[in-house]
């Protein structure tokens, strides 16, 4: 039958060496869709609560959906799935490119993985042929250096890699995995794919998909291409700038994180923002997009930095936030360098700039010094200790094997009081989203099963004029809703810039992809219950871990410190309007109000009992 997906699993167990593929289960097609919906699945039953994230029991997932590969724009995109080492809760990490289509066209709907090899290996899959290789020339490697060993040696300049650099060899908490030149970056996933000693998975695919109605899908095609080409976000902004205007923009409303979240302005943002990186500077080289997208929203950007010329594809936003606002730093070069080394090391550069940002604020306020860090002073607006301290967490050295631990746990080796300016969310650092100038950030964030993370509740939903970014009111239900949204496209896997056209809130596009892919003739109504399933598993992964109520918050200083001066002075999430806003979430989602936790109404509903 023709429904939009590979047809089989594949399951290596690393610590045996062997390799099983089986047909992808029909249940698990119906119930769980694809993408995070079969991570969390194989997650669940899997790994037991308790386990180390960096030991052999863990498991990591690879995912696609349905339609992963196709003509749905932007439907290029895979899931990585597994318990995190930094926040010991369950982590779903997305990246773009063309890594996720080739899986897909290889055969497959996932590659679960499993044990830890006793020796380095890379995974080699063409087709049917799945191989386990050496990889110990490739130990120490960096990611790109990876990649193109890896092609040469298999002979094939089409192979696309997924590979971990330095920082997810040395199993750094916050190291990512490259796939060319996109990342599957939050959470550490990169750190527990370096425990399992695995270097790389090269995939080469040449099956296509068969989708139900490939007629009805070309129309789909052209009609939302159509549509993102009329939209000036999807159509103008984007393949113009990508999200390099990003600083900018948020600062004119005075929601951006600066100086570590003590303020929400950088008054050299402009500096690090487009219009003047891309038109002014003309700093751009070309852009690049995934496969079927229309956006090409990625910009291979030029900078020089002590005579040396540099060439990246970004920053994107989040990283010139990190690294830009974050920090107080104001040289683009010096945020394309930093850009360009977590890249090539393997690094998370949200998690890489925010835990930056806590040293800083711990310097400036002494509670740690130069005794502390080897001698270094880490102050705010020093673009150089940013290059000094990647290369330090990438391997461990000096006071980055502190930090390469993330904030929480950094603030909880150091002690004296510096857990106070760790700016994260259950262990993951804050995306560059304002949770007090949007309200419904707040609660996003806090109830995010990942954590600190933007991609669960997305803050568009209020940037856009959706909903009132100064009330709570209802604020509950649109986040509920939101997060619905944002769980089916990455069970389809597609790409969150598609929500002007596609919309913020499941609708016909969403259902008409299921549909067209599957041929399961789903209803708004079933695609919801799917989306809600997959979400409260989750919750009950995290719940087994030791969540609750107690735990859905935000640092205080976003309930407690007002934003200091801008546009938007004297926001603030106040703890009462969190909790406020907890209880109409809870209701919605139909989990207990007191602890946060599913109730067994809920679970027989969704089929999880």
């Amino acid at each position: 039958m023709s429904d939009g997906y590979g047809g089989t699993i594949l399951k290596i167990d690393l610590t045996a060496q062997k390799i099983e593929k089986i047909p992808t289960p029909t249940d698990l097609k119906n119930n769980f869709l694809g993408g995070n919906g079969f991570g969390i699945k194989y997650l669940y039953d899997l790994v037991p609560a308790g386990i180390d994230p960096l030991s052999p029991a863990n498991a990591l997932i690879f995912a696609v959906g349905p339609a992963t590969g196709t003509l749905i724009p932007t439907a290029s995109r895979f899931a990585v799935i597994t318990k995190s080492p930094l926040t010991g809760l369950y982590m779903d990490s997305f990246a773009g490119g063309h890594w996720g289509s080739e899986l897909k066209y290889a055969g497959y709907d996932a590659l679960i993985i499993t044990g830890s090899s006793p020796r380095p290996v890379y995974l080699y899959i063409n087709d049917g042929q799945v191989e386990i290789k050496e990889a110990a020339h490739l130990w120490g490697k960096t990611t790109y250096a990876t990649e193109e060993v890896i092609k040469k040696e298999c002979r094939d300049p089409e192979l696309k890699v997924a590979s971990i650099g330095p920082a997810g060899e040395n199993q750094v908490k916050i190291a990512s995995i490259i796939a060319g030149t996109r990342a599957a970056a939050r959470g550490g996933v990169g750190a527990v794919m370096g425990s399992k000693n695995l270097k790389a998975i090269a995939v080469r695919g040449t099956k296509g998909v068969k989708v139900a109605d490939p007629e009805g899908l070309v129309n789909f095609f052209r009609e939302y291409t159509a549509k993102f080409k009329a939209n000036p976000g999807t159509g103008k902004d984007r393949p113009r700038y990508g999200t390099t205007g990003g600083p900018a923009n948020n600062n004119a409303l005075g929601i951006l994180g600066t100086r570590n979240w003590q303020k929400e302005t950088f008054q050299h943002a402009p500096d690090i923002s487009s219009p003047k990186i891309i038109d002014q500077e003309k700093r751009l080289i070309r852009s690049t997009a995934c496969l079927a997208c229309s956006m090409s929203c990625g910009k291979v950007l030029k900078g020089k930095l002590k005579d040396q010329d540099l060439i990246n594809e970004g920053p994107d936003y989040e990283t010139l936030y990190s690294f830009g606002s974050m920090c107080e730093v104001n040289s683009f070069d010096h945020i394309l360098a930093a850009d360009r080394l977590c890249d090539e090391y393997g690094l998370d550069t949200i998690s890489t700039g925010v835990t930056i940002a806590f040293a800083m604020e711990c310097f400036e306020k002494g509670l740690i010094t130069t005794a502390d860090t080897g001698g270094l002073k880490i102050n705010f607006g020093d673009p150089e200790i940013i290059l000094t301290l990647i290369d330090q967490i990438a391997h461990r050295k000096g006071f980055g094997q502190i930090l390469a631990e993330g904030s929480k746990r950094a603030s909880q080796i150091l002690g004296r009081g510096t857990e106070k300016y760790a700016m994260q969310v259950k262990g993951l650092e804050l995306a560059g989203h304002s949770a007090r100038g949007l309200k419904g950030m707040a609660l996003g964030y806090a109830t995010s099963n990942r954590g600190g993370s933007h991609l669960e509740y997305r803050p568009v939903v209020e940037r856009s004029g959706k909903a009132d970014r100064f009330t709570v009111e209802g604020k509950g239900q649109i986040v509920k809703d939101n997060q619905d949204m944002s769980t089916i496209g990455d069970s389809l896997v597609i790409c969150r810039f598609t929500e002007p056209v596609f919309g913020f809130f499941l609708g016909g596009p969403y259902v008409e992809m299921v549909n067209l892919t599957t041929g399961r003739g789903i209803d708004l109504a079933g695609l919801r219950r799917i989306a809600e399933r997959i979400y409260t598993l989750e919750r009950l992964f995290n719940v087994r871990e030791g969540i609750t109520r107690a735990q859905d918050t935000i640092p205080e200083r976003l309930m407690r410190e007002p934003i200091p001066d801008g546009p938007s002075q004297g926001c603030l999430a106040r703890p009462e309007e969190l909790e406020e806003m907890l209880d109409e979430y809870y209701r919605a989602r139909g989990w207990d109000v007191k602890t946060g936790i599913p109730t067994e109404e809920t679970l027989n509903e969704l089929g999880l009992r």
